[in-house]
C-alpha cells in the first residue's frame, strides 16, 4: 500500500514538472480565451457587476493574444510548433512576457472594477460587443485563414 502511495506521489510530481516545462514554451492557453459570445438582448438582461466581469474577460484575452497574433491565434501553440527554438533565451522571454501580461492585467482589472462601474450600462454593453468582434477577428486570423 505504501509503495503504491509513493509511486502515485512520484508520478504526480514528475507529471507536474513536465507540464510546467511544456507550458513555459506555450504562447497562451485556452484558459485565457472566452468561451461565449453574446447578443445585445443577452447582455441587457445582466446586472452591471456581471457585465464588468465579462468586460474584464474580454480585455484579458485581447491583452494575452494580440501581441502574438502574427505568430499564432490558437491556444496551446508552442515555440517549436512555429519553428522557434525552445532554448533558454526564448523561454525566458516568453516567461517574462507572460508574467508581465498577468501583472499588467491585474492592474487593468482593478481599474476596470473601479472606473468602468461609473459608465452607462449601454456603453459597457456596446464595448463588450465591440471587444467580442475584435476577438472574433483575432481568432479568424490576419489573413482570414489561420
Amino acid at each position: 500500500m505504501i509503495r503504491l502511495l509513493i509511486s502515485f506521489v512520484f508520478f504526480l510530481l514528475v507529471n507536474s514538472v513536465f507540464s510546467q516545462k511544456a507550458n513555459e514554451a506555450t504562447f497562451f492557453t485556452q484558459k485565457k480565451q472566452i468561451t461565449k459570445f453574446h447578443t445585445i438582448s443577452d447582455l441587457e438582461n445582466r446586472k452591471k457587476g456581471e457585465l464588468i466581469k465579462l468586460y474584464q474577460d474580454r480585455v484579458e484575452e485581447i491583452m494575452t493574444v494580440l501581441p502574438f497574433l502574427s505568430l499564432t491565434n490558437e491556444p496551446g501553440v508552442r515555440l517549436e510548433d512555429i519553428g522557434i527554438k525552445e532554448d533558454s533565451r526564448h523561454l525566458k522571454i516568453l516567461k517574462n512576457n507572460t508574467e508581465s501580461t498577468e501583472k499588467n492585467f491585474e492592474t487593468t482589472k482593478e481599474a476596470i472594477e473601479e472606473l468602468v462601474a461609473y459608465a452607462d450600462t449601454e456603453k459597457i454593453i456596446g464595448t463588450i460587443l465591440y471587444f467580442e468582434e475584435i476577438i472574433k477577428k483575432m481568432r479568424i486570423g490576419v489573413n482570414g485563414n489561420f
